[in-house]
């Protein structure tokens, strides 16, 4: 099973989840079309559904102080048990990453929401909601960089630093050929190089890249600019809910459920609780 890694710590999280939105800027794009009609599924023979998940994916899903599974996923979750109108039904349940797949294959639950990548070898085995979250590459550049940097045009022949071996280095290198990559083998080495203005700029997880540059880590050191950057080819799909392969009504529900949460902007108001300086 892959995961689609973005390490917070579960203090960021929290800090997330209680700060306002910084500025216009972090609008989600909508996953659905405002058009498109998804057709409502009877779930009235359904006894439950158990919702699988971990407590070590923040701010997706986390532990927090007093214990309690929290989180954007958690939230999502009980929203779309509401839209389906099976609170009384759902059930969250916690456990290593490792224990999902065979869990949910074995029966021990109905869906999993812990970022897991749909890769084609688990599409044979499993089905898949429609993506509500995808996670884009940006681009970080140090604010004392000359000459500035306001478009990704700015940095050809210029180098920018970028984690050795990762899927943004192989995004890097195809679409901004003229750019020169300067690989780092940590993202903590990275970080350090863009403030001590070894690099001009990084390419890195749009996710993690802008709690950073709002922390006190980055000591207002860098911004971002230019992007967002998705791809399917590198970086995936994005975050979706998994089911078991026999069961295409309750996916067929979860679709429906995200499409309205998507368009009565309950889906934009979670968002902006854990991601309040965007990914956008």
């Amino acid at each position: 099973m892959v995961v689609i890694h973005g390490l917070l710590s579960a203090s960021q999280a929290l800090a997330a989840s209680t700060a306002p939105p910084s500025t216009p800027a972090t609008q989600l794009p909508l996953m659905f079309d405002a058009r498109e009609r998804v057709e409502r599924q009877d779930l009235s023979t359904i006894l439950r559904v158990r919702i699988l998940t971990t407590v070590d994916f923040p701010p997706f899903n986390f532990a927090d102080q007093s214990g309690r599974l929290s989180g954007f996923n958690i939230d999502l979750a009980r929203e779309i048990c509401t839209v389906l109108k099976i609170e009384a039904k759902c059930q969250i349940q916690a456990m290593p990453f490792a224990d999902l797949e065979k869990t949910l294959e074995d029966g021990g639950g109905e869906a999993v929401m812990a970022a897991v990548a749909a890769t084609p070898s688990l599409r044979q085995r499993f089905q898949f909601s429609r993506p509500y979250l995808g996670i884009p590459a940006r681009f970080a550049r140090n604010n004392a960089a000359t000459p500035a940097a306001t478009t990704v045009s700015d940095l050809s022949d210029r180098p920018v630093g970028v984690v050795k071996g990762t899927a943004h280095e192989a995004m890097l290198r195809a679409f901004f050929p003229k750019i020169t990559q300067k690989p780092f083998d940590s993202y903590e080495d990275m970080l350090a190089a863009l403030k001590e203005r070894r690099v001009d700029a990084v390419f890195a997880d749009g996710l993690r890249l802008p709690f950073w540059v709002a922390s006190e880590a980055s000591e207002t050191c860098c911004s971002l600019f230019d992007g967002p950057y998705l791809s399917q080819k590198f970086l995936g799909e994005g975050l979706t809910i998994m089911v078991r392969r026999n069961d295409p009504t309750l996916a067929a529900a979860f679709d429906q459920a995200l499409a309205e949460l998507s368009r009565n902007g309950r889906l934009q108001e979670l968002y902006l609780r854990y991601f309040p300086n965007g990914l956008y």
